[in-house]
């Protein structure tokens, strides 16, 4: 390559390579483009997707999002009702809460959704059992039909543990699973169905050809101020009343007045757990991502609602006690996002403060009729979700604004507003809702007090005398949910069941006792 003479030949052999093959390639291109892929293919072209290709998955992760959040509303009701409790009962409420939740998810699989949320009649779903034959997604929803139903379990396991807050400290086991069977597989899903089914005679209500055609307006509930509220805080009612108050529980009206709970630090960690959850029940109740406006409306609603309440409550009992008490604060907050749960898509931020600020008068004024009328109620479940279910479901007739229709899967419908007394729209809505009310709640607590006496006339909706003295915790599951250390001797069974010698419980039962008399 020193040479000039065989650099220059070199070069010019390179040359005629390198052009040769261009103009082979050339050649190729012009004869067959596919073999150097300048031709696409129908197959190899990017997939033109439709609106709901994007709109759907975004609902469905919307709707799970939400699910999650009010599934974990369970963590806030264990925490409420086991701080609102006795400590030698704690154990007897976790179990409860666990148990209710395993029984729920498996008969809403079998047959609850089914009665709720799949075609039939007017009175209850025929279709979709064991969820066979169900469709791909949720009637027009476009949600997944799965995550739907995730949901829903959801709302329904709520339901069930709402009902077992009244029924604290006496209940016997076994009485609480059968009871729980009732209210998850039957009481709630068909009294349900009537509201929020695709052809319930609630929901259709108003229109020609169904309920109460001359009416001219149909039951709307939202998220479930008397769906889930409503009914489980009647059933829970019925409950209370068949089982009669706790042993040494001595009312006002007697002298006496409520047990005190023995940690108020769970029980208001569990509320404001709870007031975390109530944004996927409420705001998830849209089924839809795109209508973003409605979300941010009932999420601030929600918020407001449940300020107003808590304050309110909190004034209304200092003005009886002249103490600032912190478990009508928390009750307080709660009966505000019970009452906002119905009307909280349509009505205006002002309205949610004035609405949330009479169901925190509300409770209170509840929970002393109860006292009253010696009803024991350790967490107030009754007037918490019971009575501001009513009252929530009432306050849209008045405090409907008269600019939100409904939600969809692609954005607000809003041609057809619901207007309340207050905004000029008169009395059909406020009608509306109080015959709807009145049927929920008149059927409910019927249904409920015979399913409660037929427990109870088997002798297993209440434990024994010897249980509730001794304890639910030791008396039913064999431990103590503080056993390492004694919190106060009022928390301590006042009689011992037996248990046999070589029992380790008996150790530490006769250790506990031994520390509580010294």
């Amino acid at each position: 390559m020193h040479d000039p003479e065989w650099r220059r030949y070199g070069g010019l052999l390179l040359s005629g390579k390198l052009t040769g093959i261009a103009l082979l390639a050339i050649l190729f291109l012009f004869t067959n483009p596919d073999l150097m892929s300048f031709r696409t293919f129908a197959a190899d072209a990017p997939p033109v997707l439709k609106g709901n290709d994007i709109v759907n998955p975004l609902n469905t992760v919307w709707t799970l999002v939400a699910a999650f959040l009010v599934f974990g509303m369970q963590v806030g009701f264990t925490m409420l009702e086991a701080g609102f409790c006795r400590s030698r009962e704690t154990v007897n409420v976790l179990m409860e809460c666990i148990v209710d939740t395993c029984l729920c998810g498996l008969l809403f699989y079998a047959f609850g959704f089914a009665f709720m949320f799949s075609h039939g009649n007017g009175f209850i779903g025929l279709n979709w059992f064991f969820l066979n034959g169900a469709p791909a997604t949720y009637e027009g929803s476009g949600v997944a039909f799965l995550a739907f139903w995730l949901f829903q379990f959801a709302f329904a396991d709520t339901c069930s543990t709402i009902t077992s807050g009244a029924m604290i400290g006496r209940t016997g086991f076994v009485g609480d699973l059968i009871y729980s069977f009732f209210v998850s597989g039957f009481i709630y899903p068909i009294i349900g169905h009537w509201a929020w089914g695709p052809d319930g005679f609630l929901a259709s209500m108003g229109t020609a050809g169904n309920f109460l055609p001359s009416l001219g307006a149909s039951f709307h509930d939202f998220a479930g101020s008397t769906v889930v509220h409503t009914i489980g805080g009647f059933v829970a009612l019925a409950g209370a009343i068949v089982l009669g108050p706790r042993i040494g529980r001595k009312f006002k009206r007697d002298g006496g007045g409520p047990m005190l709970p023995h940690d108020l630090t769970i029980a208001a960690s569990g509320g404001l757990l709870l007031w975390f959850g109530w944004y996927g029940f409420n705001p998830g109740s849209t089924l839809s991502a795109m209508d973003y406006e409605g979300i941010g409306r009932v999420a601030a609603n929600t918020t407001l609602a449940a300020c107003a309440a808590g304050l309110t409550a909190m004034i209304a009992a200092y003005v009886m006690s002249k103490k600032w008490d912190v478990s009508f604060t928390v009750n307080g907050f709660l009966a505000g996002l019970v009452a906002i749960t119905c009307p909280c898509y349509w009505v205006s931020p002002g309205g949610s403060i004035i609405l949330g600020g009479i169901a925190g008068f509300i409770v209170v004024g509840a929970v002393e009729v109860l006292e009253w009328l010696r009803i024991d109620d350790p967490i107030g479940a009754v007037p918490v979700h019971g009575i501001c279910g009513i009252w929530g479901t009432l306050s849209l007739g008045f405090f409907a604004c008269g600019k939100y229709g409904a939600t969809g899967p692609l954005a607000a419908d809003n041609s057809a507003p619901l207007t309340g007394l207050l905004y000029g729209g008169g009395f059909t809505l406020l009608a509306a809702q109080a015959i709807g009310s009145l049927i929920v709640t008149a059927s409910t607590f019927t249904v409920a007090m015979l399913v409660m006496w037929g427990v109870n006339a088997m002798g297993l909706l209440r434990v024994t005398e010897e249980g509730e003295r001794g304890g639910l915790d030791l008396f039913e599951h064999g431990i103590s949910a503080y056993p390492e250390y004694v919190i106060t001797t009022a928390g301590q069974p006042h009689a011992i069941p037996h248990y046999p010698s070589s029992s380790p419980m008996e150790r530490h039962v006769k250790q506990s006792a031994g520390e509580s008399a010294v």
